[in-house]
């Protein structure tokens, strides 16, 4: 069955020079910067707040990192402890712990420093293209139904929502089978003794308490398919943020799929309370405190770019010549789509490549839509690439480039695609990213 909707007029909302959907990292960068350059910038969130998983995911902390560029000014501007630390393993150094309540405030006076347009409580729902070329996007939210008409549209919605309905090819997930990977909600819990309490912060940790080694009992006694054990310090007296939930199998671009995942997610939290309160030492009376209103989704599109990221220029540390983040670092953190812990093909522990690589311009740039770019997770790039880049601080320079590039195209009135990356670059340079 099917519901013919009446033809109507939709009202313009605005006419910009850059238009950027989605808040999180990779969103705030491109808000931000093409605004920095001088570009008529609205940025668009589904959410109440800015920040994404960073802030309404309740993210413990900035996983991975860069060097220089956006990432760096926000840790400069939002952490609760400037200390930093040559340690950057998976609980961070104290600079990368994130205050979710702290974030959400300095993003906004980012923006509005920034001059950027920012609509909150607003759903991007459709493309509005003119042949191969995206000219706005229609919006919903309780004003109605509205549309915005842009020079340069930039989608960091995550799955690439957007990006997808103007028609940009893409595929879902692992090449061979199409496998994504699960989705999680995060949690924090109070009442731990910071004293006693252990922080396994990655698969490969382990930790031994009284009843045996930690990752070895949550296999055992948690629920499947959650079973393993992350737990990060926070900058509060007592309180931990908990990465344990999981639920595979799910699609992050379908609605049933986000129902069912939260279901499966928030039916996990209790046990996983009553296990630390059990086997845990120092979380004897833990609580649970708060959880995310917004579920961690990791995978879905993987957008078809002018250039493809892979796996060998990660592990070979490659700089194109056409870079516009460098210093990427991370592993391939790769969970384990059909159950717990660490996929087969995943390397956390055991990543040896040091030096950090560089993604290029390509990658932001679909092969076939004109007036668009992608900064975020969704960008051209493999599976397993993916499962490098895919982490926020990443995400954020990719964001920032991109919000450079827009704000060219629109001052030049040029296409996204032919815009000179040497010009990116040398913006880029004056701000501190080198490759």
């Amino acid at each position: 069955m099917t519901y013919m909707e009446p033809s109507r007029e939709i009202p313009v909302l605005a006419e910009v020079d850059v238009l950027v959907l989605g808040a999180g990292p990779a969103g705030m960068g491109a808000a931000i910067w093409a605004a920095r350059q001088g570009a008529d910038t609205m940025l668009v969130e589904q959410m109440g707040d800015v920040g994404g998983i960073a802030t309404v995911g309740l993210m413990s902390h900035w996983t991975g990192r860069t060097a220089g560029g956006f990432y760096e000014e926000i840790l400069s501007r939002s952490a609760d402890i400037q200390e930093a630390a040559e340690d950057y393993g998976f609980n961070g150094s104290p600079r990368q712990i994130i205050n979710p309540e702290r974030l959400k405030t300095v993003f906004l006076q980012m923006l509005q420093e920034a001059g950027v347009r920012l609509r909150l409580y607003t759903f991007s729902s459709g493309a509005i293209m003119d042949g191969n070329t995206i000219r706005g996007v229609v919006l919903e939210s309780k004003s109605g139904r509205e549309a915005v008409l842009a020079k340069v549209v930039i989608d960091c919605t995550g799955d690439g929502d957007i990006a997808a309905k103007s028609g940009a090819a893409y595929c879902k997930g692992r090449e061979s089978d199409g496998s994504m990977q699960p989705a999680s909600i995060m949690f924090k819990i109070g009442g731990v003794d910071y004293d006693r309490a252990i922080f396994p912060g990655g698969f490969e940790q382990t930790a031994e308490v009284p009843a045996g080694e930690i990752q070895a009992l949550g296999r055992e006694k948690l629920p499947s398919p959650a079973g393993h054990v992350l737990l990060y310090r926070t900058t509060l007296p007592g309180v931990v943020t908990c990465n344990m939930t999981n639920c595979i199998g799910i699609d992050g671009t379908n609605a049933d799929d986000l129902v069912t995942a939260t279901y499966v997610c928030r039916q996990q939290m209790d046990p996983i309370i009553q296990f630390l309160r059990s086997y845990a030492p120092g979380y004897e009376h833990c609580y649970l405190l708060s959880s995310a209103s917004l579920i961690g989704i990791r995978e879905t599109r993987h957008f078809k770019g002018v250039e493809t990221i892979t796996e060998q220029d990660i592990q070979e540390a490659r700089v194109f010549d056409r870079w516009v983040v460098t210093k990427a670092h991370f592993n391939f953190d790769v969970h384990n789509m059909t159950g717990n812990g660490l996929d087969a093909t995943g390397a956390q522990e055991t990543f040896t490549q040091t030096k950090g690589y560089t993604i290029p311009y390509g990658c932001l740039v679909p092969e076939k839509i004109d007036g668009l770019l992608l900064a975020g997770r969704c960008i051209s790039g493999t599976h397993m690439a993916h499962a490098n880049y895919r982490v926020m601080p990443i995400c954020a320079n990719m964001g920032q480039a991109a919000g450079i590039a827009a704000a060219l195209a629109a001052q030049k009135g040029i296409l996204p695609r032919d815009v000179d990356v040497r010009e990116i670059q040398a913006i880029l340079r004056e701000h501190g990213v080198e490759p």
